[in-house]
């Protein structure tokens, strides 16, 4: 069983935490992602930063630019990961970004160093299904997840394309925008999960504009893990390299409510 299949194998929903990696600088990313774990996360996504973030909302695009201002380039990614996996040998941790970064040297050369630095798997947020070819591949044959978003446009006869050749978990965009603006009414991402169930063999967790304990233990009932970003963004926006005890406290919180949320239907 892989880090990422484990994770959502508990017997109880995951906790999935987003962060921009070199957020606010590559060197305090590392007491960033410590906090997380220690917090009660699940799987950590770290964010390769980039100039058009265009899934993105304020929060994440303003952090973004302070990553990329502060130098970050991808050999930092790789070595935060590096680093990370060095110090949590069971956390899965899955980097999210744009084809850009992850191309431009070759998709094998990406794949390689993804194993080197010991990731998980991989969300890229601009590369379709029918794009597949440019990074698939690649990822798969050197044992790396590819994780695939979903989206309320995501129907019936798309939904077979998105999750051919997906692996680790589907990423349910549980709104038609960008990250951290709005949220779905739950009853939209109940049935919407309930439709993906039916034809996905791999967890599914649902993300965008989810922000409270009480929004992610609601959604925690239905799918089988939650993922936060931008409330952790706000927090690192705030509190800069000293971001590590507020960001410990909230994924504490989100993780109590999340892992407890089937509980209260039994």
């Amino acid at each position: 069983m892989t880090r990422l299949s484990s994770a959502f194998a508990k017997g109880r929903p995951a906790l999935v935490t987003f962060v921009t990696g070199g957020d606010p600088t590559p060197d305090a990313t590392a007491s960033i992602l410590d906090a997380l774990v220690e917090g009660g996360a699940d799987v950590i996504e770290l964010g390769m930063p980039f100039t058009d973030p265009m899934a993105d909302g304020p929060a994440i695009q303003l952090a973004n630019l302070r990553s990329l201002g502060a130098g970050t380039k991808t050999a930092d990614i790789l070595r935060i990961a590096t680093e990370f996996r060095a110090r949590h040998p069971k956390v899965p941790l899955v980097l999210m970004g744009y084809a850009n970064p992850m191309t431009i040297r070759g998709a094998d050369w990406f794949a390689a160093e993804c194993v080197k630095a010991g990731v998980d798997g991989v969300i890229c947020v601009d590369i379709p299904p029918e794009e597949d070819a440019e990074l698939g591949p690649a990822l798969r044959a050197a044992g790396i997840s590819l994780i695939r978003l979903a989206t309320p446009t995501t129907d019936r006869a798309r939904l077979p394309a998105v999750l051919e050749g997906s692996s680790g978990f589907l990423y349910y965009v549980s709104v038609a925008g960008i990250t951290g603006m709005q949220q779905a009414a739950q009853s939209s991402i109940e049935e919407a999960v309930a439709r993906i169930n039916a034809s996905a063999t791999i967890p599914v967790a649902v993300g965008f504009g989810v922000r409270t304990p009480e929004q992610a233990g609601a959604i925690a009932k239905v799918a089988d893990g939650v993922v936060v970003g931008s409330a952790f963004i706000d927090l690192v926006a705030k509190h800069g390299a000293d971001a590590a005890g507020p960001v410990k406290e909230l994924t504490a919180a989100l993780a109590a409510a999340v892992h407890s949320a089937r509980k209260e239907l039994v």
